[in-house]
């Protein structure tokens, strides 16, 4: 009967490695990909050649973007977007997710604000009273548009939420008896017990602020005031040659989209790649001890 059941849990975690494995190909095989086809040559590339290996290895489509001065400034806006972003969305949903975290009679508008967000993260009022109240508050083109556009994630505001619902209510209540305020309370014993949570919504809100395009396509006129993605998505190769010589009209010209793009594409991923693994510890202890209440 042991053997029987040592038998079958081998095979048990040999079929879950195996699962594992696949995904994980599964995860990376795109991004090798990716690389794959930004080191590729033209020809290679529009003929469909390139798959798990680069075809006529080439750095060109790099150097080409070392000279795109627009691709490093909005580079730049999305690293400043990232930072606004983050800071306040982790400020704001601490303040609001703790004050939330209590009962009804303890915070007595908390039934009625849960109700408003919970309408606010189903339905929305639509593009064109979200663009028009943007520019009411003269948010075109200016990066803070982008920043508050999404200010207030509240699925991250419920997981704060109901992180500090599960926490030992004896901690609040020693702290109480010890002369402690709510401010006191909230920065100095719940703040430290909530890093596995608040480290999971800021992957949410970097990956968010990081990959979000659609917001810098409405909002601003101008491409120079796009984040990355935005001008990723907007533009490939723009090839002027009234302000290129005839040398970089040539280089230009030999580089097809496609391996440009796959290596815009790939620089773009690289600091959520460096970021997430520092976090990934967090985050599944974040998840699941934040969505046990509702």
């Amino acid at each position: 009967m042991i053997a029987e059941r040592t038998l079958t849990a081998r095979l048990f975690n040999g079929l879950n490695l195996i699962l594992l494995i696949v995904i994980t190909l599964l995860c990376l095989i795109p991004v090798w990909y990716t690389l794959s086809i930004s080191l590729s040559d033209k020809a290679a590339a529009a003929a469909g050649q390139v798959f798990l290996w680069p075809k006529g290895l080439t750095l060109g489509s790099y150097h080409t973007i070392m000279e795109d001065t627009q691709f490093f400034r909005s580079f730049g806006i999305s690293v400043q977007r990232v930072i606004y972003g983050a800071a306040i969305a982790f400020f704001v949903i601490l303040l609001m997710a703790y004050p939330l975290s209590k009962t009804s009679k303890e915070f007595k508008p908390r039934n009625i604000i849960m109700w408003a967000l919970i309408f606010a993260m189903l339905f929305n009022g639509g593009l064109v009273p979200w663009f028009l109240t943007m520019k009411s508050l003269g948010m075109i083109n200016n990066i803070w548009g982008l920043v508050l556009g999404g200010g207030l994630p509240v699925f991250n505001v419920i997981l704060v939420m109901n992180y500090l619902r599960n926490m030992p209510k004896e901690l609040e209540e020693s702290a109480l008896m010890d002369g402690a305020g709510p401010w006191r309370i909230l920065f100095s014993i719940c703040l430290p017990l909530s890093v596995p949570v608040l480290a999971t919504i800021l992957v949410f809100t970097i990956v968010y602020h990081w990959n979000e395009f659609f917001q810098a396509l409405v909002l601003m006129n101008k491409s120079e005031m796009y984040p990355l993605q935005s001008y990723i998505k907007q533009v490939a190769v723009v090839i002027d040659p009234t302000k290129m010589d005839e040398e970089a009209v040539k280089r230009m010209s030999d580089l097809s989209n496609q391996t440009l793009n796959a290596a815009k594409i790939f620089i773009s991923m690289l600091p959520l790649l460096v970021i997430y693994p520092f976090l990934q510890k967090y985050f599944v202890k974040g998840i699941t001890l934040g969505s046990v209440k509702g």
